[in-house]
């Protein structure tokens, strides 16, 4: 049966025939076309000769005021970034305690303007941010001479809890909305995709710059580095998220992309690795380092997982993408297991520290989100139920990773008084 004959015989079947488009575009255009004066009294007739005519205006920059909100968040960013060279501020000290306020005040700046926030939200917001700041930097390294592990958990949990404080903005009114909660997930990793991209091309554009001006003799990588590469990163996430607001056309078509390519290539690897540390017999239950990339891999894979599952939901999700995405939630269970069994072993043989608590926590939240994430996946696979209800799974355990990183961050602390 030729095109023409199929685009007739689904003319009523939306379904159909969009599957038939999305397979070979061109075609159905031309096809649909010379249709025109057999199909024009249906309605869906109007609906096509709309879209396969419709132009895009391509890349979008914002006008002139949206412009110029951006610069002045970007300048605040790179104002906050470069305040060690300003004052004489140890460097070390300040990006280890600052970086998230370097990333979230311009952000919030730009969420209150776009958002239209209520003054007494603003109020709310900036008391908490302006509190954390001030906690952070005079949370007191104890004992002097060491490296406190209450103090580097509070930094490492801090921006955790700011990134909840900042998804108040992002919500607008509808603070309980789970819809606008998967938004505001599929906004971060829309923004991570743009951002990477962005410094990918950063980091070659960088290296030409300072190869070309190293032929001719005149070595400019400090000063590159200080204020050049220094400002685009402190750019970089104001910069990445009004891309998202303006282009949202093309960042719809790159992050699901992404997502697709990635989750089997991490799950065949996933797999090959596990299997590995098995065959190979690695001790990862006496090893620290190999613990602490264990579970760095555990939150990578599991941040796929869920960015997979909220682009999918804004496009539509086929048997295998949620057969993989089912596969990789239970490939990643293993891991955790495997991560937490270490930590109560070293838990039995060593004692309780802060590093132990504080992983042994995140472990067991991590576990039941995805079971909780497996099961819905397993539903919708194979009774055909909505996959609605995974992100659903995955935007209820928010809260919960905010109350525990507002735990580690200031309640660790004073529990194991400061060490």
């Amino acid at each position: 049966m030729d095109l023409k004959k199929i685009i007739l015989k689904n003319i009523n079947n939306p379904d159909k025939l969009e599957k038939i488009y999305q397979s070979n575009r061109i075609s159905f255009k031309n096809e649909f076309i010379s249709l025109s004066s057999k199909i024009k009294d249906k309605k869906i007739y109007s609906y096509w000769k709309v879209r396969l005519n419709y132009t895009s205006s391509g890349f979008s920059i914002g006008s002139r005021k949206e412009l110029l909100v951006i610069f002045l968040c970007s300048l605040l960013a790179v104002i906050i970034a470069n305040l060690p060279a300003i004052f004489s501020i140890d460097e070390e000290f300040f990006y280890t305690r600052n970086i998230s306020f370097i990333i979230f005040s311009p952000l919030a700046i730009y969420f209150i303007w776009k958002k239209r926030t209520k003054i007494k939200k603003i109020l709310i917001i900036s008391i908490v941010i302006f509190s954390s700041i001030l906690y952070i930097n005079f949370l007191p390294n104890h004992p002097p001479n060491k490296e406190s592990d209450t103090l580097i958990l509070a930094c490492l949990h801090l921006p955790i809890f700011l990134w909840a404080t900042f998804s108040l903005l992002f919500f607008g009114k509808k603070i309980t909305s789970h819809k606008e909660r998967l938004s505001f997930i599929k906004y971060n990793g829309d923004l991570v995709v743009i951002s990477g991209l962005i410094l990918l091309g950063g980091i070659i554009f960088s290296g030409i710059t300072v190869g070309l001006f190293e032929l001719i003799n005149i070595n400019i990588e400090e000063f590159y580095f200080r204020y050049i590469v220094i400002t685009g990163l402190a750019s970089l996430p104001i910069i990445g998220t009004h891309i998202i607001d303006k282009n949202p056309n093309i960042v719809d078509k790159i992050s699901p992309f992404i997502a697709k390519l990635f989750s089997p290539i991490v799950l065949i690897t996933l797999f090959i690795y596990i299997g590995s540390i098995f065959f190979f017999g690695s001790n990862i239950y006496n090893d620290r380092d190999f613990l602490l990339l264990f579970n760095g891999v555990l939150i990578a894979v599991m941040a796929l997982i869920f960015f997979s599952i909220t682009e999918g939901l804004s496009t539509t999700m086929g048997k295998i993408e949620i057969s993989i995405l089912f596969m990789l939630s239970l490939l990643t269970i293993v891991v955790n297991g495997i991560a937490l069994s270490a930590i109560l072993i070293r838990i039995v043989e060593w004692g309780i520290t802060p590093n132990r608590t504080a992983v042994l926590g995140s472990n067991i939240l991590i576990l039941a989100n995805l079971i909780i994430v497996s099961t819905k996946l397993y539903y919708t696979l194979i009774y055909d139920s909505k996959p609605m209800k995974v992100g659903i799974s995955i935007v209820v355990f928010m809260s919960i990773y905010c109350l525990w990183s507002f735990f580690v961050t200031f309640l660790f602390p004073l529990i194991f008084n400061f060490n």
